[in-house]
């Protein structure tokens, strides 16, 4: 009874916080399809610059083959100081360079061309490479057949490694799959920080802390009171984001069991806010609080495994992401939405979410005890 009291308090105080409700509902709806939409890891009308001074049929075209999608060719440069111009001022990210003796190498003993690239970007950089490489390439193996006068049927009769790539659960390897679902974990993350965290700070400004420890109830039931509401909101609000943001919108294919990641995801939820507890008694007001949560969730994000898989990051820190609960509900929400795997493949990362909660849960039981019961 004392509990039910409990929790029927920060629900009222939760659906009275309007503010809140607005930043909850934007958070599971309007950021998931901001990051789905607004990050992309694919080269798409990459801003390019051709200087070409070979000024010959085999220069313009090979310049021919940067087309769109990919490249957008926004000039034709005459000189050197325009190339740097362009590069300095951010107006291109990439030149082209074709040097004059392009034609006759291309008959003798082979021509090269010049890619000036701004690496700022370095991961669109990258992929504009690779982009570059496949193309002039291809150009190299038609300029072959053309040379020894020989048809693709050729290379049909001499022995040849046949290289075909398929791309497993995302064969089309959109990036608003991935993003859409990295997303809805990075939410569930903050909230349940969040949530519990601004709930203990606020009593704590208002000095109803105090008159929690004087009623009848016990340490463990205020937690439980302030976790609950964040579960149920992250709860119903996770469930309308997967129908309505991933599957209706991003279209991403939803292969595993709702019933074995919700389970998860609660005791998840559970132990980010016992976690947002442990900050709120550190933190004396809401400032410090979010302040706290940042120095927080950077590095755990970071260590999480979403952009840098734990087996290329340095010993060091991939033993330091173990201390993560964020690595491990990753690993699973990917495995089990994304993949389709049971229980047999994510077990681990189950087991450490429960060791991790428990540990936050109990950190935040002393923690509270020690600042307040005194």
């Amino acid at each position: 009874m004392r509990l039910f009291s409990l929790i029927k308090k920060e629900m009222t105080q939760l659906m009275r916080d309007k503010v809140l409700i607005f930043i909850l509902l934007w958070g599971f709806t309007g950021m998931i399809y901001t990051a789905g939409h607004g990050v992309s890891m694919e080269v798409r009308n990459f801003p390019t610059i051709i200087y070409d001074m070979s000024h010959s049929p085999e220069g313009r075209e090979i310049v021919s083959r940067f087309q769109k999608p990919y490249f957008k060719i926004l000039a034709f440069v005459d000189n050197d100081r325009e190339v740097v111009e362009w590069l300095d001022s951010g107006k291109a990210s990439m030149a082209i360079v074709i040097p004059p003796d392009f034609k006759r190498k291309l008959k003798g003993s082979g021509a090269k061309i010049q890619v000036i690239i701004d690496g700022t970007m370095s991961m669109s950089a990258t992929m504009a490479v690779a982009y570059v490489s496949s193309i002039t390439y291809n150009y190299a193996i038609e300029v072959f057949e053309r040379k020894m006068g020989i048809t693709s049927r050729f290379f049909n009769e001499i022995p040849i490694i046949d290289e075909r790539v398929r791309v497993q659960f995302n064969p089309n390897i959109l990036t608003s799959w991935f993003m859409s679902l990295l997303e809805l974990f990075n939410v569930t993350t903050m909230v349940s920080l969040l949530v519990t965290a601004a709930a203990l700070v606020r009593e704590k400004e208002y000095g109803t802390v105090e008159q929690l420890l004087v009623t009848p109830v016990r340490t463990w039931e205020i937690f439980v009171a302030k976790i609950i509401p964040t579960i149920f909101a992250v709860g119903v609000l996770s469930l309308l984001s997967i129908f309505l943001m991933i599957k209706g919108v991003f279209k991403v294919p939803i292969r595993g069991s709702l019933l074995l990641f919700y389970p998860v995801m609660i005791f998840y939820v559970f132990t980010m806010s016992s976690l947002g507890i442990a900050i709120a008694t550190v933190a004396r007001n809401l400032a410090q609080s979010m302040m706290l949560m940042l120095v927080i969730l950077t590095p755990m994000l970071m260590l999480s495994g979403a952009w840098t898989p734990p087996e290329s990051m340095q010993p060091f820190m991939r033993y330091l992401s173990l201390i993560s609960p964020m690595r491990y509900f990753i690993d699973f929400g990917y495995s089990v939405l994304f993949k389709g795997n049971g229980i047999k493949y994510v077990w681990y990362d189950i087991f450490g979410i429960i060791i991790l909660g428990s540990i936050l849960f109990s950190f935040s039981v002393y923690r509270f005890r020690k600042i307040f019961a005194k």
